[in-house]
Parts: structure tokens; sequence; C-alpha cells
């Protein structure tokens, strides 16, 4: 399991994504849409198996590293978050960084909280949790994060944590009203990363 490592905090424990967690991310997200407008967030154990199964597929590929958002207080699932697009860059053997064991990069996404979660302590929490384990676990250059261009409350949130809004990528993916969706790009470089981080710890200190 050092591979795949449960990430753990206050708050929140993130677990590795595994099939035993559908029936709790199934009562997660619930029925109602409303919080969710820009996130595809999967309804119903089908759905959701489906959506544990491409996890874990991509995870069998290197491409991907998911997780399970778990309330520390009483192990309930809350959510889920995955690492994904994981970079690895083709270092020359004999320079700096040949021997590099780790990814270069990757991105967050995948990100959903049930309702009762959004706008607490766990989102903060997990963030500085799967950020922690990128820069200074795996060592990577950049993590970044795409949103919905539309979606204005997670654009404000990334910029509150340090990200750097870089511009829209026009018809990037597809929404979840099932039309193209521009993306608005944000990323955190490891230059960066020490600010964020004291500004991570600072927000859950006062939440």
């Amino acid at each position: 399991m050092a591979e795949y490592p449960v990430l753990g905090g206050t708050h929140v424990r993130l677990e590795p994504l595994a099939r035993h967690h559908i029936p709790g991310l199934v009562a997660a997200a619930g029925h109602d849409l409303t919080p969710y407008e820009w996130s595809a967030v999967p309804q119903g154990s089908a759905e959701m198996t489906q959506y544990v199964n491409t996890a874990l597929a991509w995870r069998e590929q290197g491409t991907a590293l998911a997780f399970a958002t778990v309330r520390t207080a009483d192990g309930v699932v809350i959510g889920s978050s995955r690492f994904f697009l994981i970079e690895r860059w083709p270092w020359p053997t004999g320079q700096p960084g040949g021997e590099r064991s780790g990814p270069d990069g990757c991105e967050i996404g995948y990100t959903w909280l049930t309702a009762a979660a959004i706008r607490t302590a766990a989102n903060t929490e997990a963030k500085l949790l799967m950020l922690s384990h990128a820069f200074d676990t795996w060592g990577v250059q950049r993590v970044c994060f795409h949103t919905d261009a539309r979606n204005e409350r997670s654009r404000a949130a990334l910029i509150r944590i340090g990200a750097t809004f870089e511009g829209i990528l026009r018809a990037h993916r597809l929404a979840t009203d099932l039309k193209p969706r521009d993306s608005a790009r944000f990323s955190i470089i490891a230059a960066e990363w020490p600010q964020v981080q004291r500004r991570l710890r600072e927000k859950l200190a006062t939440a």
C-alpha cells in the first residue's frame, strides 16, 4: 500500500479509492444535484460503480490516483478527489532529474463533497493533503486545476488557496450540460508551494 497511500489529516483522511467505498459514495452524492451544477457527480450504484472502475483502470495504467474522502470523526465517506493526467517527463539518464522515480506534473480534479461538507474544512484539508503529497513526496514541478469557466465559486476558491490563473481553454472538455466546456486553467508550481502551504495551514487553523 506504500504505492497507494492513505493521506491522513485532522478533519478528513483520503483513502485510495476502492470498490468497497461505492455504497458510501452513493449515499454522499445524495439525489439533489443543485450543489453540483458544474461538477459531474455520479448518481446511484450503477453510475458510481462505473466511476470507481474507471478510476481503478486509470490507476493500473499509472495515469491517476483516486481517493475516497472520509470524515475522520465517524469514518463516513463524504466525497472523492483524484490525481490524474500524471506526467513523467523524459529526463535524460545521468542528468539532473534523470533518476527521479516520482511524477513531474499532475492535475487535481474529479473533486466533490457531500452537500453538508461543502465550504467546510474538509475541502481545505483535502487540498492540503493532496498538494503536500504531490510536492513533498512525489516532488512534482507543477499541479494544475481546470474548472468550468462559468463556475465562479470554484475559480474563487482556487485563487484563495494561491493558485495562478493561466487562461481559458476553449471547448476543452464535456460540460455537465453536455456542451463543449470552456475551462479556466489554474496551476501551482514548486517554487510557489511553500507560500500556498502556509496559506492553507492558516485557513485550517481558523476553520
